[in-house]
């Protein structure tokens, strides 16, 4: 009765746009590949790699999935900025193709399927999260394969997509605990306005425990370090909280594009018509109360944005009016192009409008240069002082730079207090020298006999720029004592 149940719902759904979905997909591969190597490494890609030389269950500040696609894209593509871009570009293109699956489910034809493609491949964080390793990358498509599912089992009536979508969402928790805030919201939405009937289904609750068991390895280091997670969030909410609630509604109408975001509110009020959908629509409303109550992102929230602009296309594409969204749309693929991409030249780059709406470009500019003055510095040191000299590090991107390029440089071992770095611990007892970025030698001189300032870090777009290595001789406590003072979060 399923078989034929299953090619009754598929019978009643247009043909899949297979060839222009795909030819948008690939399109929008190739090019994320082609860049892939302009401006460089993005901190966060050079921390996963650190993390991913350093395979673990979990680390305090991420789950280990990205950390792992770090480690993997090295391994098989070599140790430069494009192999650990090649896993982002594929991801893109996969997001497109599920985006366009989702418009289908939804009842849009071969158009609205096009539509759909087109509109997600010219958004900008789309294209951020395609263009470099971040754990939205994963997040993305993670989320954007769980909601097909659930999508295919509210419409198709098919318990055996439940499955899908605990297994999914199990591996989710591995990139980052947030899936809960898609699956919490919907079930939400589906106690409020059904359609409850699925809670009747034995496979709904076995794709529950498969979410859970998948999951349990995670949960147990969680639970074994004292939730390392809400002690980030904790932390990121006292030093993001007040601007992450003051840009929410902006960047809500931002982050895919504002022809995006007019698609999205009519892809809202579709999904509320449709009782099998309901809770879809209600599921958006309680996922941003819960943003904005606990002071997240509001790029927490673009898996949602996702389907309800998959949703709005099947409604669009029937527009008189269509050509001018397809206008607006390549606009906004311009504008995206130049946001999200390395297209203004790195020198350029300070001070533009680019870097004030994409942090990630300024971010990626000018790490291999801090290594390298890094290594002037410890270069510069006399011998004597060389040979046992460590570096300290302000952040992970910092330290991460330093990792990728100490054979290059010659640089010694470096270590930070950084988020989950500082776990693993400060440099060995009776370490007399060491060399300090983004610190002040002020600050230092409480904890050693002697700091100066040996330079300051130029050529970098981001929060680099102008800080200080300093020299430090002589510490005045034991390693175990000065430790717990440079530990911070964020």
């Amino acid at each position: 009765m399923t078989s034929i149940t299953r090619v009754r719902t598929d019978a009643l759904l247009s043909p899949f746009g297979r060839t222009p979905v795909l030819s948008v997909a690939l399109a929008t591969s190739a090019v994320l590949l082609a860049v892939s190597p302009w401006y460089g490494y993005h901190r966060d890609e050079l921390y996963f790699r650190l993390l991913g030389e350093h395979p673990r269950l979990g680390y305090f500040d991420t789950p280990p999935l990205t950390p792992m696609i770090a480690r993997l894209s090295t391994t098989v593509f070599g140790d430069t900025v494009v192999a650990l871009r090649i896993v982002p570009a594929l991801c893109a293109g996969l997001v497109i193709v599920l985006v366009a699956l989702m418009t289908r489910e939804l009842g849009g034809n071969r158009r609205a399927q096009i539509l759909a493609a087109a509109g997600t491949a010219t958004a900008s964080l789309p294209l951020i999260a395609g263009h470099t390793l971040l754990t939205l990358t994963p997040d993305l498509l993670l989320w954007t394969a769980t909601t097909l599912c659930l999508m295919r089992a509210l419409l198709r009536g098919e318990g055996r997509y439940w499955i899908w979508v605990g297994l999914i969402a199990g591996f989710a928790t591995y990139n980052r605990d947030l899936i809960v805030l898609l699956l919490g919201a919907i079930g939400v939405g589906i106690l409020a306005a059904g359609p409850r009937e699925v809670l009747k289904d034995k496979r709904l609750w076995i794709g529950a425990l498969l979410a859970i068991a998948v999951a349990a390895p995670n949960l147990v280091y969680q639970v074994t370090h004292d939730w390392p997670q809400f002690q980030m969030a904790e932390a990121l909410k006292i030093d993001e909280g007040t601007t992450n609630r003051i840009t929410f509604v902006p960047l809500q109408l931002l982050l895919l594009g504002p022809p995006q975001a007019v698609v999205g509110v009519v892809g809202w009020h579709r999904l509320w018509r449709d009782p099998r959908t309901r809770a879809l629509a209600i599921a958006y409303p309680v996922a941003c109360a819960v943003t904005l109550y606990s002071a997240g992102r509001a790029d927490y929230l673009v898996g949602f944005l996702v389907y309800l602009f998959a949703a709005g296309c099947v409604s669009a594409a029937e527009w008189r009016w269509r050509r001018t969204l397809v206008a607006a749309f390549a606009v906004t693929a311009v504008v995206s192009i130049v946001v999200a991409l390395p297209v203004v030249p790195a020198a350029s780059l300070p001070g533009t409008p680019v870097a004030l709406a994409n942090e990630v470009s300024v971010e990626s500019v000018g790490m291999y240069d801090l290594a390298r003055q890094v290594g002037q510095v410890v270069h510069g040191l006399p011998e004597q002082d060389r040979a046992g000299a460590v570096l300290l590090a302000g952040n992970y991107g910092e330290a991460g730079a330093l990792d990728r390029w100490a054979g290059e440089f010659g640089l010694p071992k470096v270590y930070s207090g950084h988020n989950e770095l500082w776990w693993w611990g400060p440099p060995p007892e009776g370490t007399r020298v060491v060399v300090a970025v983004d610190f002040t030698a002020r600050g230092l001189g409480t904890v050693f006999a002697r700091c100066a300032q040996a330079a300051t870090v130029t050529g970098m777009a981001g929060e680099e720029q102008d800080n200080p290595i300093v020299v430090c001789h002589d510490p005045l406590q034991p390693w175990s004592q000065i430790w717990p003072k440079v530990r911070h979060y964020n």
